[in-house]
């Protein structure tokens, strides 16, 4: 059970302490027999890999590259890449979920991000459903719309401006996920990181912020809701400034707890002043509207 010492009201802004997530208890007594989680070797899946633990009995782990540091009990890894179709798809089998963070998250060359982002997340869906995994979470990103502006606030139903091709390349993996909802049925929740550091970085993290903790409540909530179909939502706390309107989403019943409010004084006092004509400071994708062509 969920310990919560304080319930918010729905206009409290005072920060609740979930009391699960601070002892590292389970969020939910909800629990899978099998989870998949590639991309296990990179940032986010490391953090994620002993949060997800606590909510299966065998967590199969997966990346090209290998992992630091041992196993534990109720873990298993396999190196396999997703350009593999037939490695990828020996991965979906006997799971009853997968979390997906494998693949590029950067922008890069597109040789890079068709192997990673189009072909790999195309043998995943595929091995899903030969497979029967019913549900994914697959991590998409806010530079899905990157090209909106920062005086702009939008929802995960407006129309995608991906800002590269690193955006382009998870907009065609939202698009995937629909597809195999409305052809074979299975789910997906798209979450739209934002930025998921231990604190913000830079003014524009501010509003992008996703705590860890926050993190790992979004996806146990992706994973744990009832029905979810295809739902897009966009991966942020409770930050006071956003760009993003997730109202479309609430039936996953992610409530964010953390906040980068705490941050802003002392982030303002390091950082220049922004420079209102660069596109970085314009643009809600930040640096990724001017990163590359690499050609």
């Amino acid at each position: 059970m969920t310990i919560v010492v304080r319930q918010l009201m729905p206009d409290d802004k005072t920060p609740a302490f979930d009391l699960n997530t601070m002892t590292g208890l389970p969020l939910t007594p909800l629990r899978f027999a099998r989870l998949l989680l590639t991309g296990a070797a990179g940032n986010l899946g490391r953090e994620l890999r002993p949060r997800l633990k606590k909510y299966c009995d065998a967590l199969r782990l997966s990346d090209r590259e290998p992992l630091a540091g041992d196993l534990v009990p109720g873990e298993e890894f396999v190196r396999a890449g997703l350009g593999d179709a037939a490695a990828v798809q020996a991965l979906a089998e006997g799971v009853a979920a997968i979390v997906h963070l494998g693949g590029v998250s950067t922008e890069r060359p597109w040789e890079q991000i068709l192997d990673g982002n189009i072909v790999g997340t195309y043998h995943l869906y595929e091995a899903a459903r030969r497979c029967g995994v019913g549900r994914i979470v697959f991590a998409s990103s806010n530079h899905v719309t990157g090209f909106y502006r920062q005086d702009e606030v939008i929802g995960p139903h407006d129309p995608v401006r991906p800002d590269g091709l690193y955006g382009l390349s998870k907009a065609f993996g939202e698009n995937l996920a629909q597809l195999y909802w409305d052809r074979h049925r299975i789910e997906t929740v798209s979450i739209r990181i934002g930025s998921s550091f231990p604190e913000p970085k830079d003014r524009r993290m501010l509003a992008t912020w996703l705590s860890f903790d926050d993190l790992e409540r979004l996806v146990v909530a992706a994973l744990t809701a009832p029905v979810v179909g295809h739902t897009v939502i966009y991966g942020m706390s409770d930050n006071a400034a956003t760009w993003w309107d997730n109202t479309t989403a609430r039936h996953l019943g992610y409530r964010a707890q953390d906040s980068s409010e705490r941050f802003r004084a002392a982030l303002e006092a390091r950082q220049p002043a922004p420079d209102r004509g660069d596109p970085a400071v314009i643009y809600q994708g930040g640096a990724f509207v001017r990163t590359g062509p690499f050609a």
